[in-house]
C-alpha cells in the first residue's frame, strides 16, 4: 500500500508544478497590474512599476521568482485591500471549509441511504419517488434555491408570525454580537441546504447506479447461492465495491467546491474562496487571483490523490496496477 501512495504521490508533483506555471502564465496574460498607470502623466511610470514587479523579465522567470517566494509563504500583496495575501486566503478558507465539510458530510449520508435504497427496492414507490425528488433537484439552479429558501425558511416566517429574528439567519456565519448557541447552526442551515441540493441528486443516481451493477454482479449472486442473509450480501459484499464509482465523483466534485462557491457564497454574503474569487476577478487584483487558483489546483490535485488511495483501499486489485 506504501508503494502504492508513493507512485501517486510521485505523479502528483509534476502534474502540480505544470498547472500552476499554466494558471500563473493565464494570469498574468490576462491581467496588467500597470493598467491603471497608464493614464499617469509620468511617460516612464508603467516601467518602472513593471521593473518593480518583476514583469519585464521572461515568463519563465517570473514563475521562477514567484514560485521560491511561494513556497516561503510570501504569496505577495493585494492590490485591493493592500493585505498580505497569504491571510486573505487563510481566512477564506476556512469560511468555506465549513460549509463544504458540513455540506458533504449530510450529502454523503443521505446520497448514500438513497442509492442503496432505491437499488435494493428497484421500482417500487419509494425509488420512482426518490427518482423524481433527484430530477427536481439536478434541474434546480442553485441561486433559485437560495433565494427561494430565503424567502420561504428566513423572511417569510418572520413575517408570518410576527417574529423578532427570522428562524434562520441568511447573511454570513455569525451574528455580529453573540445570540448564543444556536447562531451558528442558524447560519448554516440556508447556505449548507443551497449547496446540498443539487450534489445529494447527483450523488444519489450515481450510487444507485453502481449499487444495480454491484447487486447483478456474478459474486453477489454467489453469496446469495450460499445462504448468506440480505444484509450480510448488500453491505459486505455488493456495497464496497459499489463506493469505488461514487468515491470518484466525490473526490472531483469535493475539490472543485472549494473554488465553485461563488453563487451560495454570494448570496449568503459568505467572505470563503468563492466571493474572494469574485471580488479579485472584479478589480483585477492578480496577486490573490494567482495564489487563489494554484491553491484551487492543488486541492483537486490532492482530492485525486485521495481518490486513487480510496480505490487501493476499497479493492486491492487497484493497488496492483
Amino acid at each position: 500500500m506504501f508503494s502504492y501512495v508513493a507512485r501517486r504521490l510521485a505523479y502528483s508533483i509534476p502534474v502540480l508544478l505544470i498547472a500552476s506555471f499554466l494558471l500563473f502564465a493565464f494570469v498574468r496574460a490576462t491581467f496588467d497590474p500597470t493598467a491603471r498607470l497608464r493614464t499617469s502623466r509620468d511617460p516612464h511610470a508603467v516601467e518602472r512599476e513593471r521593473a518593480r514587479l518583476g514583469l519585464d523579465k521572461p515568463i519563465v522567470v517570473q514563475y521562477k521568482d514567484w514560485l521560491v517566494k511561494f513556497v516561503q509563504g510570501d504569496w505577495g500583496q493585494s492590490s485591493r485591500s493592500h493585505e498580505s495575501v497569504y491571510p486573505m486566503i487563510k481566512r477564506a478558507m476556512w469560511n468555506t471549509i465549513q460549509l463544504i465539510f458540513w455540506g458533504i458530510l449530510i450529502s454523503a449520508l443521505i446520497a448514500i441511504f438513497i442509492g442503496i435504497y432505491s437499488a435494493v427496492r428497484q421500482y417500487s414507490l419509494a425509488d420512482y419517488a426518490f427518482t423524481s425528488a433527484s430530477f427536481i433537484g439536478l434541474a434546480m439552479p442553485p441561486f433559485w434555491f437560495g433565494l427561494i429558501a430565503i424567502s420561504f425558511l428566513a423572511v417569510g416566517p418572520r413575517s408570518w408570525f410576527h417574529l423578532n429574528d427570522p428562524p434562520l439567519f441568511f447573511v454570513g456565519l455569525h451574528s455580529v454580537e453573540n445570540t448564543g448557541i444556536l447562531d451558528y447552526p442558524r447560519h448554516l442551515v440556508l447556505p449548507v441546504l443551497t449547496l446540498t441540493v443539487q450534489i445529494i441528486a447527483s450523488w444519489s443516481r450515481y450510487e444507485r447506479a453502481s449499487m444495480l451493477d454491484a447487486i447483478n454482479a456474478d459474486y453477489v449472486r454467489a453469496a446469495r447461492a450460499k445462504g448468506l442473509s440480505p444484509r450480510q450480501v448488500i453491505f459486505k459484499h455488493a456495497f464496497r465495491n459499489a463506493l469505488i464509482p461514487l468515491v470518484t465523483v466525490m473526490a472531483l466534485d469535493i475539490g472543485l467546491l472549494f473554488g465553485g462557491l461563488i453563487i451560495t457564497e454570494q448570496i449568503f454574503s459568505i467572505p470563503g474562496m468563492g466571493k474572494l474569487f469574485f471580488d479579485s476577478l472584479l478589480q483585477g487584483d492578480t496577486n490573490v487571483l494567482v495564489a487563489w487558483t494554484v491553491i484551487t489546483a492543488a486541492i483537486v490535485i490532492i482530492f485525486n490523490l485521495l481518490a486513487d488511495v480510496a480505490y487501493g483501499a476499497l479493492d486491492p486489485r487497484i493497488r496492483l496496477a
